[in-house]
């Protein structure tokens, strides 16, 4: 059995391009080709935290992989990472143990990264004029840096709470080659910014409805479980278009889910992200209409993303 370690991963990471790999994984589930059961969730209220187990298999596939991943959001005060876990890689026909993938929680940060660039891709107006970003965090900086695969953008504006943050994030990012300003006035994200990227675990809306401008697109990340919420749920009644990375999982968690709970839209109004894709759905038709992606991470992309890292492991051992 293959032992992949943190280190071992960012070294594959740097090698080889996911993003086509997640795009084929999220077509394979709105085909119905992958067996994705509901997510598994453990919510901690003492520190506040929460694990997901999230599992499957695409069915023409050799593995099944299943993902323990972890948020506890006071662990920075502790000098620890918020986020930790790992992935365990199975023979499909078998059951046998071929892998354990180390990540400690990366490569479901390095995924949910690929899917907010997929959904820029194709949803994004046709010109940036400028990314907002909420968020000062690890995935905050990744969806900033996996955008510049599908934009040429590299203006951002970063909103946060804290001033500390929020310049620490400036300058990192600065040093990365983006021009980065930062506010804690969320209107002047919505002013400027007409790609906005949600990074944060809150449970009550950040965004509303009425600070929306024509032609936005929104992606969504934080919002993975019934309890936390970026969007107001009037942001669905104003958008033209509704991504969700899987339907079924966002009308049970995300902020879809709340949006339904408050009857403001129904199920109908949604389309799925893997039919985009694929053809069968229009996602963004022109630049002034308003889209919105929610993406509460489906295992498909933990299943595409530890395939990617098992099957390249052998080319990295020195």
């Amino acid at each position: 059995m293959k032992i992949i370690n943190l280190d071992q991963i960012k070294e594959i990471l740097d090698s080889i391009n996911i993003i086509p790999t997640i795009e084929k994984g999220f077509v394979a589930y709105s085909n119905g080709d992958a067996v994705i059961p509901s997510v598994g969730e453990l919510i901690f209220n003492n520190p506040p935290g929460d694990v997901h187990i999230k599992y499957g298999y695409i069915k023409s596939d050799d593995y099944y992989v299943i993902k323990i991943a972890s948020g506890f959001y006071r662990n920075p005060e502790l000098n620890l990472k918020s986020s930790n876990g790992m992935m365990l890689i199975f023979n499909q026909k078998t059951g046998v143990p071929l892998g354990i993938l180390l990540d400690e929680g990366y490569l479901t940060d390095i995924r949910t990264a690929a899917a907010g660039a997929i959904a820029a891709k194709y949803l994004a107006p046709s010109t940036i004029q400028k990314i907002g970003i909420l968020g000062t965090g690890i995935q905050a900086r990744l969806q900033l840096l996996y955008l510049q695969q599908v934009t040429d953008c590299r203006n951002a504006m970063v909103w946060g709470r804290n001033i500390d943050k929020l310049k620490c994030f400036q300058s990192d990012m600065q040093e990365k080659g983006f021009s980065v300003s930062v506010t804690q006035v969320m209107e002047e994200i919505t002013s400027n910014c007409n790609l906005i990227v949600t990074t944060t675990p809150a449970t009550s809306p950040l965004l509303w409805g009425d600070q929306i401008q024509k032609g936005t697109h929104i992606t969504a990340v934080g919002t993975d479980s019934a309890y936390k919420q970026e969007l107001d749920s009037a942001i669905f009644k104003k958008a033209d278009v509704i991504v969700a990375d899987s339907i079924v999982q966002c009308i049970e968690r995300g902020d879809i889910a709340h949006a339904i709970r408050d009857n403001v839209i129904n199920k109908e109004k949604l389309v799925e992200l893997g039919n985009i894709l694929s053809g069968i759905n229009r996602g963004r038709m022109s630049d002034e209409q308003i889209t919105v992606a929610d993406l509460t991470g489906v295992a498909v992309q933990d299943i595409a993303i530890a395939k990617l890292i098992y099957d390249n492991f052998d080319s990295f051992i020195i």
